[in-house]
């Protein structure tokens, strides 16, 4: 290899002096440098973060990684000097970046400390000249980073619509999250969770109140509607990794004997998420006139017949939450002979109250649920039990119930498994059928968020 030594090359003639041929790779030396071809205006990037305050040099560019606050020195201006500075840690706006001028110099004309708040935040300087300083050319905010998805075992089924994922919990079991998503993508999960329904009174008995109904409000959208319940919550669940135990309410028994009451459903939870169970439905009165009330719950049991105490509405969101996680029983009828019973509530609507006169008295309805396509698919859930039915000439059916509720006797319906839907009431001694109260039907724990 030979070696040509100058101080200068230049053009034999014309405008224009090529160096190498066509593919060929021109470098300096190493330790050499170049002076007189100007800056393409960018930076060679140090691609070791700074974690301490530090002096910037000409034509490099930093990535900070604060822990705290961090001053970065400007080097001395000179025309054409260039540098840069970005957000490594993506928390600027909680650990704020100071550029600090050098001496009496001036960033874009004023002689202060320029500070950078906004997490991702990047911005590249050139000093220009001496009235204006350091110039800002570049400046960008919430820079790009890579998405990541909440990843999630559990559940008795997991199915998918579209890019969401939802997990299904019929019974007790343990939703296990594994990777939460990026924040404000997939790192929050919407929920269904409903209390079990409360089981339907003995003996022309008060309808079961349904379980408890708590739903996020859809935030992560796609494929999901649901019923308007109020007041919605501010936002999905947020969640972090561990695993989170799921209770899924049983339904309360039916009263089936002795003029027993509906037994109460029991609570259902996600994380912080209780939805209660359904109260259960009052009983033909006896010694204990008390027995003809329903309990609160979720949503309240209705009242039995025939008893002047019990015209009061059975409470229900209870304990209260807000949005109401519930509504009030039906009362039953409040004169002897009438025996009307009362609905029990529903997520969205009051039982209906028993009504006379003998010998055909109407039934309450149980009170109305709430419909949600959650799982991708509308479904009805957490209805109210009808009251107990009273067979005399002309008498009236039970009435009616919606979202998985049970209708009244003879031969009382429970509320549907999974639905938290309440008990029936249960029929008249003369009745070909039982005068047992229905049972109330489980509740159901339904979590949804992005996987893709």
């Amino acid at each position: 290899m030979s070696k040509v030594e100058v101080n200068e090359i230049d053009k034999q003639s014309g405008s224009t002096l090529t160096l190498g041929g066509s593919g060929t790779t021109v470098q300096l030396g190493t330790g050499a440098t170049q002076s007189g071809f100007g800056r393409s205006g960018s930076v060679n990037w140090q691609t070791t973060p700074k974690t301490a305050t530090f002096t910037a040099a000409n034509g490099e560019g930093y990535f900070i990684n604060s822990g705290s606050a961090i001053t970065a020195n400007l080097p001395a201006g000179s025309a054409g000097a260039i540098v840069a500075f970005a957000d490594y840690a993506r928390n600027f706006s909680t650990y704020n970046f100071t550029i600090s001028p050098n001496g009496s110099e001036k960033i874009g004309g004023n002689a202060d400390d320029l500070k950078l708040s906004v997490d991702g935040q990047a911005l590249t300087l050139v000093y220009v000249d001496s009235t204006k300083g350091w110039i800002n050319v570049q400046n960008a905010e919430d820079t790009e980073v890579g998405v990541k998805f909440t990843v999630a075992t559990g559940g008795n089924t997991v199915t998918t619509c579209g890019d969401f994922k939802i997990h299904t919990f019929t019974g007790p079991g343990t939703f296990c999250v594994s990777q939460v998503g990026t924040p404000g993508i997939s790192s929050a999960v919407d929920y269904l969770v409903v209390g079990a329904g409360g089981g339907g009174g003995y003996c022309m008995g008060g309808g079961g109140g349904a379980g408890g109904y708590r739903e996020s409000p859809g935030s992560t959208t796609g494929c999901y509607s649901r019923s308007p319940l109020g007041v919605a919550p501010a936002a999905a669940l947020p969640i972090s990794v561990q695993g989170y135990p799921i209770a899924v309410g049983g339904g309360g028994g039916g009263g089936s004997s002795n003029h027993d009451r509906g037994c109460s459903g029991a609570v259902s939870t996600f994380s912080t998420i209780t939805s209660a169970g359904g109260g259960g439905g009052g009983a033909r009165p006896t010694a204990s006139p008390n027995n003809t009330l329903g309990l609160a719950g979720g949503s309240g049991g209705g009242n039995a017949n025939d008893s002047p105490t019990c015209n009061v509405n059975p409470a229900g969101n209870t304990p209260p939450v807000n949005p109401p996680q519930g509504s009030n029983g039906g009362f039953g009828r409040g004169n002897t002979g009438i025996n009307a019973a009362g609905g029990g509530g529903g997520a969205t609507g009051v039982g209906g109250n028993g009504t006379g006169p003998s010998p055909s008295p109407t039934m309450g309805p149980g009170g109305a649920g709430a419909t949600s396509s959650i799982t991708g698919s509308p479904v009805g859930r957490a209805g109210g039990g009808a009251g107990g039915r009273y067979a005399a000439p002309g008498s009236q059916s039970a009435g009616t119930v919606s979202d998985g509720g049970g209708l009244g006797g003879p031969n009382a319906a429970n509320g549907t498994a999974n639905t938290g839907g309440g008990g029936g009431g249960g029929g008249h001694s003369s009745d070909p059928g039982t005068q047992n109260g229905g049972t109330g039907g489980s509740g159901v724990v339904i979590i949804r968020y992005k996987f893709q």
